[in-house]
């Protein structure tokens, strides 16, 4: 594929972006896709390796070498065409996924691997400046219903999918604007909420209907899960309405933090504070907004959550943000002979942390001090040490006697992920859960994402537990050929 000597004879090239100094003071997209050229010679460095390890290391198992080629001998239309026979939105993960395909790279054993994150992102932008992205509505409709439960990516590949089967799709959203997630989960200079808007507009072409601000809970369910949702609809009237119901909603309960001084004012969810923000930047109004703005911001999780409070913190105008992380400081290198094809324990830096950022590792919070008005004033912390049980194998976490230490904190984020999906949701259609909490629902054998309820489905953090937008892009469509087998007794959409 590609270049038969191109790994040789080419660097790995990274996206260009603007300075740091410079995009912290706006919201928008701040990583400029690959030129031609360089995209060319990017997918020149694909390696003929015969086992596409980069194929089977991405969960919606991207035909990688195939547009790396393509793209090296500048068939870009090919290229989009590939590309969106396995991935309904590349424009997403071609901006936020952590590409698990390049870690899995074969050049990746000894050298830097093939930019496949770049070459996805450069195909499909391309795509749409050409108006290559259009609908593809079904000749011929069956006639059966199906209901989506969320509009994240689990929910939108799966309603694409059924659409273009021919069958009437309704995805219902609680929020005011359908994207779920992605709309109110992730900052707009990650990923501008354009790109959502207009798959919407292209899935409403192919027949798609959504209705947001609608909760689907039981009548006795303690209030909607939020106060944007204007309308109810009850799982029974669901089910009575639709032929079959796919439950696609996020993992949105989050973990506390349950130490002294929890409730105090400026101790926060990172999903009470990034949303707000998104609502800002899309022209709502927020009143009481949860601000960084001159505040001293320590962000309590080291994942890709927190480093989306540390870029928010960074444009409010935050005088200083800390990050802690319960685990060790991974190595700055894996032991790449050790964890090659896999998804490595490394240190990551993010755009984010670039951006202005004090990280500190291996540290666990005792307690909030109160500054005597009921607002949070610092964190009393202490450093932890993890060592092996050699009976178990399992590392367990012990306090560094005499390490205790305070650190000054106006707006303290929680960032640690997520434990579940809305139990009452799941509960309110009387499917069965597994012992985390999600919908139990299996991937393999007869019944693949069925749940405890027959017609009743679940794909995506709802079934799996938090997880990356292209896992649920993946799941979202492997549901979708198991509704339409459910609905037809056979079907011919991809798996």
């Amino acid at each position: 594929m590609g270049k038969v000597t191109g790994f040789l004879e080419y660097e790995r090239l990274a996206e260009a972006s603007e300075s740091a100094h410079e995009r912290v003071k706006h919201y928008r997209e701040f990583v400029v896709r690959l030129p031609d050229g360089e995209a060319a010679q990017q997918g020149a460095r694909c390696m003929d390796c015969g086992i596409p390890f980069c194929q089977t290391g991405c969960p919606v198992n991207n035909i990688i070498p195939d547009w790396n080629d393509l793209v090296y001998r500048g068939d870009w239309l090919q290229a989009i065409e590939v590309l969106h026979s396995t991935n309904n939105f590349p424009e997403f993960t071609g901006r936020i996924c952590p590409a698990p395909c390049e870690a899995a790279c074969t050049l990746n054993i000894n050298d830097n691997p093939v930019g496949i994150k770049s070459i996805e992102h450069a195909i499909i932008d391309k795509a749409w400046e050409n108006g290559w992205v259009r609908p593809l509505p079904a000749t011929q409709r069956t006639g059966r219903k199906v209901a989506v439960v969320g509009s994240g990516p689990a929910g939108l590949a799966c309603a694409q999918q059924l659409a273009r089967a021919g069958h009437d799709v309704t995805v219902f959203e609680k929020n005011d604007r359908i994207g779920g997630l992605l709309r109110y989960g992730i900052p707009d200079f990650k990923m501008e909420k354009s790109h959502i808007d207009r798959r919407i507009e292209q899935m409403r072409a192919e027949g798609v209907e959504f209705r947001a601000g609608v909760l689907i809970a039981a009548d006795d369910d303690i209030g909607p899960v939020n106060n944007l949702s204007s309308e109810r609809i009850s799982p029974e009237q669901l089910r009575s309405d639709f032929d079959a119901v796919v439950l696609a909603g996020g993992a949105e309960q989050p973990r506390d933090l349950p130490v002294p001084g929890r409730e105090l004012d400026g101790v926060h969810f990172a999903m009470e504070f990034l949303p707000q923000q998104n609502r800002r930047v899309a022209g709502d109004q927020v009143p009481k907004q949860i601000l960084a703005t001159g505040k001293r911001v320590v962000v309590i999780g080291g994942g890709d959550t927190g480093s989306d409070c540390v870029g928010t913190s960074n444009r409010q105008g935050a005088a200083s943000v800390t990050q802690f992380e319960l685990m060790p400081k991974p190595p700055v290198q894996e032991d790449r002979a050790l964890t090659w094809p896999y998804w490595p324990l490394k240190l990551r830096t993010s755009s984010s942390h670039e951006e202005g950022c004090d990280r500190d590792w291996a540290v666990t919070t005792k307690s909030f001090k109160d500054d005597g008005k009921g607002r949070v004033c610092a964190i009393v912390a202490t450093r932890v040490e993890w060592t092996r049980d050699e009976a178990s194998g399992q590392m367990r976490m012990t306090e560094v006697p005499g390490a205790e230490f305070e650190i000054p904190a106006d707006l303290v984020l929680f960032a640690m992920g997520f434990v579940s999906p809305v139990a009452k949701v799941i509960e309110g259609f009387g499917a069965a859960l597994d012992a985390r909490g999600n919908a139990r629902a299996s991937t393999d054998g007869e019944g693949c994402y069925r749940t405890s309820v027959d017609g009743v489905f679940a794909a995506g953090d709802m079934r799996r537990g938090q997880s990356l937008v292209v896992w649920a892009i993946r799941e979202g469509r492997q549901c979708a050929r198991e509704v339409d087998a459910f609905l037809m007794g056979s079907s011919t959409l991809p798996r």
